[in-house]
Order: structure tokens, then C-alpha cells, then sequence
């Protein structure tokens, strides 16, 4: 198992594994997903994935086993305040299995090797259980509060939502 760079051929199986984890019943497996708060649409498309791996800047990390199946995934993207943390996805069948925390160690090594003096993320703040597992991990809510209005494709909320802004400050190994 090793974590590596996804590239363009790999867009339809991260697309899949992070619908599976963030919608629908399979992502009822899980500990942490969004069914409960998202109805219909999908996470993520391989169009948005395909663009994110041409943007300047943008890394997609995968997770793969020894059979070279991708089970986690995360997208780390620098900017001006530091690295932004997004799509942190791990199987829903392997979750709680050390994979998200090994996919989090290699985003932090990322920031450290580019410099970015943090790592930022939004989070749902409905989604309690995994706002805790960050700040268990290091991270601490900044208090910044974002609207979430997500396009009719990626689901209906079931009420109105906001996201929750996390940081991490990076220090030098």
C-alpha cells in the first residue's frame, strides 16, 4: 500500500470512490458522510477531477493497495494563505482502518515540502464527527463560517448549511 500522485486516468475511479463515500447508501458504512444532510446529485464528477489535475498549484493524492486499487484519495491545493485540504476520501468498507490519517500525514508533508506556513479545509458544520476528528488530528476551527450553496447537480441540503473553517499551523520538521 503507498500513496501516490493520481493522474488523468484515474478521474472515473476517484470519482466513483467519492461518491460512494459521501453519497448514498453505501457511504451509510462508513463513519462519516454526507447522505444525511445531501439528497440526490453526486459528490464530485471526473470533469471537476480532470480540471483540478490541470490547475497550476493542485495535487490529487491516491491511496492504493497492493492489487492497485485506489481506497483513499485526497485533493491538496496551494494558495495564497497556505494549503487547502479537500475531498479527504477514504472507502466507506475501510474507514476507521488508519487510511485517512495516513492520506492526512502525507497532505502535511506536502505543505511542508512547498512551504505553506498551514493547512486550511472546509467541513460542512453539521458534520460534528468529523470536525472533531481533525481537531483530534491538530486542527482548530477558525470561527470563519462560509455559506454552502452547492449547484442542483451535487444534491438537495435537507436544510440550510454552512461550512466550518479548520487550520492547521505547519512547522519545519
Amino acid at each position: 500500500m503507498y500513496i501516490t500522485s493520481a493522474a488523468p486516468p484515474d478521474v472515473y475511479a476517484l470519482a466513483d470512490l467519492m461518491n460512494r463515500a459521501f453519497r448514498g447508501e453505501e457511504a451509510r458504512q462508513g463513519w462519516t458522510h454526507e447522505s444525511d444532510l445531501l439528497h440526490g446529485g453526486v459528490r464530485t464528477e471526473p470533469s471537476i477531477l480532470l480540471e483540478l489535475l490541470e490547475t497550476p498549484g493542485v495535487s490529487l493524492l491516491k491511496y492504493v493497495d497492493e492489487a492497485g486499487t485506489i481506497q483513499g484519495c485526497v485533493c491538496l491545493q496551494i494558495k495564497p494563505r497556505g494549503l487547502y485540504l479537500g475531498m479527504l476520501t477514504v472507502d466507506p468498507k475501510l474507514q476507521g482502518g488508519g487510511i485517512g490519517k495516513k492520506l492526512l500525514a502525507a497532505a502535511e508533508a506536502h505543505a511542508r515540502a512547498h512551504n505553506c506556513p498551514n493547512i486550511h479545509m472546509s467541513v460542512i458544520s453539521d458534520r460534528s464527527e468529523l470536525i472533531d476528528w481533525y481537531i483530534r488530528h491538530g486542527y482548530s476551527d477558525t470561527g470563519e463560517r462560509l455559506p454552502f450553496n452547492p449547484e442542483p447537480k451535487f444534491g438537495k441540503p435537507s436544510k440550510p448549511l454552512t461550512f466550518t473553517i479548520l487550520e492547521k499551523p505547519m512547522v519545519a520538521d
